[in-house]
């Protein structure tokens, strides 16, 4: 099926809290980045005993550019948040293993 084309689509919309302050960083040229994470619930019922329970998921993120600033001015651990933005994936090297490592994350366009 090497003929299918698909619409190439990546969008994620979350809403959740933040697990810790955001921390913000400069690039070499001065283009400021956020990063923080944030938790991401879900509640279901257990088939086996009938019970509600709770899901957590942590889900990092980054921020680009003047929303970076705002978002280390405004947002502090446990705010609840609404992000729009893309998954993306990034490579780094472990400096304790020396061990490429592949991050996937949300590139915020909104928060």
């Amino acid at each position: 099926m090497s003929g299918v084309r698909l619409p190439e689509q990546n969008q994620v919309m979350l809403t959740g809290r933040l697990t810790r302050d955001p921390e913000v960083f400069f690039t070499p040229q001065g283009t400021a980045v956020c990063r923080f994470s944030i938790a991401v619930s879900q509640n279901y019922k257990d088939k086996a005993t009938g019970e509600w329970k709770e899901s957590v998921s942590y889900i990092p993120v980054v921020v680009w550019r003047q929303a970076a600033e705002r978002c280390k001015e405004k947002l502090q651990k446990g705010s609840p948040v609404h992000i729009e933005g893309r998954i993306k994936s990034r490579e780094y090297e472990d400096k304790k293993t020396g061990q490429k490592r592949t991050v996937l994350e949300v590139e915020a366009r909104r928060v």
